[in-house]
């Protein structure tokens, strides 16, 4: 159920409104995922959906599957149409059938597991480029040539470092990871696009994701469709949204305040003891065989 929305909000264009499997499962993975295997149709007509469920639910298979069907391209990873991990999620892709009240041809998909290697190999790619500007700089040098014929010969790296530190700031690896992962989201925005997120939570302390759901407001407001896969009570708390459990099969809406990954933090936040006595032994330890005990 979709939760309360405020009011006067602009109007929002939904791009993807269904999602649905058409085909019968085979007996072979993703299909004998429960939430997968008895999927029919699942209305997704909202700005911003949310995937819930423990892991192994199959709320970030059907994601990858999504993204294949929808042909969105894959920030920090490998094409997924040839990304060798992928081949249950693109047989899962073929069964899938899509509607659309707005057909979108642009958006992405992220997941939290690529973010990290992006930023290495952002990087060293910033490395490599700052070294062929100073290789060319001694070589020009060396032959005595022009600084004009000089600033030519490294005008495209400087172009692509220019983009690059436009897009990301100086080096992006050097940034926390909260702030990197911010700063690689906001540059892939497109207004009007579908975009997916898988577990985005992971390198985001609390007040990044507090700003990666102000970022998210702006987004919709400009026409932006999220469907997201998350353990975070904070992302789920995004007003206006639709929830989906996974771990019920089939798959079922849930309100915010029914959630197991809510009621269980605010109990936990609310008297930590209590679930602490029960899960941490707090008694020190008792001296190891030959080992004498501290004075």
């Amino acid at each position: 159920a979709a939760r309360g929305a405020r009011s006067r909000r602009p109007r929002r264009l939904i791009n993807l409104a269904t999602i649905a499997l058409q085909q019968p499962a085979d007996g072979t993975f993703p299909f004998t995922v429960p939430a997968i295997r008895t999927l029919k149709s699942l209305d997704v007509a909202c700005t911003v959906t949310f995937f819930v469920g423990e892991n192994g639910s199959g709320k970030s298979t059907l994601l990858e599957g999504l993204a294949l069907a929808a042909k969105l391209p894959a920030i920090g990873s490998a094409d997924l149409p040839r990304d060798e991990t992928l081949a249950a999620q693109r047989r899962l892709a073929k069964a899938l059938r899509l509607t659309w009240t707005r057909k979108a041809a642009r958006g992405f998909f992220l997941r939290a597991e690529d973010f990290f290697g992006f930023t290495k190999r952002l990087a060293q790619q910033r490395a490599e480029l700052l070294q062929e500007v100073k290789d060319i700089s001694a070589q020009y040098r060396a032959q005595n040539r022009s600084t004009h014929a000089e600033g030519l010969a490294q005008g495209p790296m400087r172009a692509s470092l220019a983009d690059m530190e436009r897009r990301y700031g100086v080096d992006l690896d050097a940034n926390s990871h909260g702030q990197s992962f911010l700063k690689l989201f906001q540059s892939r925005f497109v207004p009007g696009g579908l975009h997916l997120l898988d577990e985005p939570e992971a390198p985001l302390s609390p007040q990044s994701q507090l700003a990666l759901l102000a970022m998210i407001g702006e987004m919709v407001a400009q026409g932006a469709q999220f469907i997201i896969a998350t353990h975070s009570p904070i992302l789920l708390a995004f007003p206006g949204s639709r929830i989906y459990t996974f771990d019920r099969a089939p798959i079922q809406a849930v309100e915010y305040e029914a959630l197991d990954h809510v009621r269980l933090t605010r109990d936990f936040l609310n008297a930590p003891e209590r679930y602490l006595r029960q899960i941490v032994r707090t008694e020190a330890p008792s001296p190891q065989r030959g080992e004498r005990a501290k004075e």
